[in-house]
């Protein structure tokens, strides 16, 4: 299917570009997102009526991203969690946690912001995080996982 990008997709185009998706990918997720339209004469007459709007909105998302990204840069969150004698973890550290810790600290971000490229963090000890604010955005913070044992 062809669609037309409303927005920049990581690992697809940017802004504009009328690519060649598989149907599924349309239909269940740039679609419904709004992260594309599908690509028609009409629709592309519509988009180059309304690209330059479009750019303005993507560039403040981007200043607002860029601007969120320079307070989290380098932040250190600190995460108590019970844990063994051995620092491995009774549970684990998780995306949730992380955002929740944040919230703590007055930033705000979504769970799917945090990428956790080896799973959920199951060690004591310091870990650094990646957060995607934006698909051109991406801050790391380090998480500081605390042991807590339990009491007898």
């Amino acid at each position: 299917m062809q669609v037309i990008l409303l927005e920049k997709v990581v690992n697809l185009g940017g802004l504009g570009d009328v690519v060649k998706v598989k149907d599924g990918y349309a239909r269940n997720y740039l679609l419904p997102q709004g992260k594309a339209k599908r690509a028609t004469p009409e629709s592309l007459a519509e988009f180059e009526k309304k690209r330059a709007e479009l750019e303005k909105a993507q560039s403040e998302t981007l200043a607002a991203a860029q601007e969120k990204g320079a307070k989290l840069d380098g932040l250190m969150v600190q995460i108590t969690q019970k844990a063994g004698v051995d620092g491995h973890l009774f549970g684990s550290v998780t995306n949730f946690d992380i955002v929740e810790a944040l919230k703590g600290q007055g930033f705000e971000v979504e769970r799917s912001m945090i990428r956790l490229p080896q799973g959920p963090l199951k060690t004591v000890g310091d870990h650094s995080v990646a957060v995607a604010l934006h698909t051109d955005v991406v801050v790391h913070i380090k998480i500081s996982v605390l042991g807590e044992t339990p009491q007898q």
